[in-house]
């Protein structure tokens, strides 16, 4: 995979250099300062993805994606201090949504998603089978550029908080939601995405691994890379469901 690295401070790119560096599979083909040589970065360069600060001088990075056609652009992942932006990323389809200072675990989950993404395997959320009546929601609705989308909870591997939101995580995407981790309790189907910390959820399904620092403190690995703490209280069950 092709990336484009686009940030207007030198040690973020320095950053993301070195961490795609360990990320198989990729290789960093361009740097920009700027949304106008990111532009002419892309037509030059063709990247598979873009790694894109949002605010630089000149043309900041949503600027940026808003001229790239959606069928013909590279995949689009922000890179940012900034959450208040979260809500306009997704508008412009962006694969993820990281703030700095950028994880390791959490760039290699983006990568894959853009991977997934670019090899267009998009049927896999059509062929999520209808979930049987409960009182749990089989999708949930989040809002996008054109109105909303409907998001099986089938399809999403782990829920994290994001300020006022929730961010879903799909094998595909994330999708921004503005709800509590309190209110996606009440909504989701622990048998499907069970509460693993005051804010996540986690598909057990999805995990590959389970990190123990000591008797109650877990973290558990997801297959694309991603970490997720377990809080104290929430320790036991997980343990044991995964167990099981």
């Amino acid at each position: 995979m092709r990336v484009l690295l686009v940030d207007d401070e030198p040690p973020a790119i320095e950053r993301l250099a070195a961490f795609f560096s360990n990320i198989p599979g990729t290789e960093v083909v361009g740097t920009a300062v700027n949304g106008i040589e990111a532009q002419a970065a892309i037509e030059r360069l063709h990247p598979d993805l873009v790694m894109l600060d949002i605010q630089m001088p000149e043309m900041g990075g949503l600027a940026l994606a808003g001229t790239l056609p959606l069928d013909e652009r590279p995949e689009i992942v922000f890179v940012t201090a900034f959450e208040q932006f979260a809500p306009d990323a997704f508008e412009v389809e962006a694969a993820d949504y990281l703030l700095k200072p950028v994880r390791l675990d959490r760039l290699r989950q983006a990568v894959e998603r853009a991977k997934r993404r670019q090899t267009g395997r998009r049927a896999a959320l059509l062929a999520v089978a209808p979930a049987a009546a409960s009182e749990f929601d089989d999708a949930i609705w989040v809002p996008v550029r054109e109105g909303q989308t409907r998001v099986p909870v089938a399809s999403i591997d782990w829920i994290e908080a994001a300020g006022d939101y929730a961010m879903l995580h799909t094998s595909l995407r994330s999708h921004l939601l503005r709800t509590t981790m309190s209110a996606l309790e009440k909504r989701i189907d622990p048998a499907e995405l069970m509460r693993v910390h005051r804010s996540a959820f986690v598909r057990l399904a999805r995990v590959t691994e389970i990190r123990r620092v000591d008797k109650w403190l877990v973290t558990l690995v997801l297959g694309d890379g991603a970490e997720v703490a377990v809080g104290p209280n929430y320790a036991k069950a997980v343990v044991a469901a995964l167990s099981d």
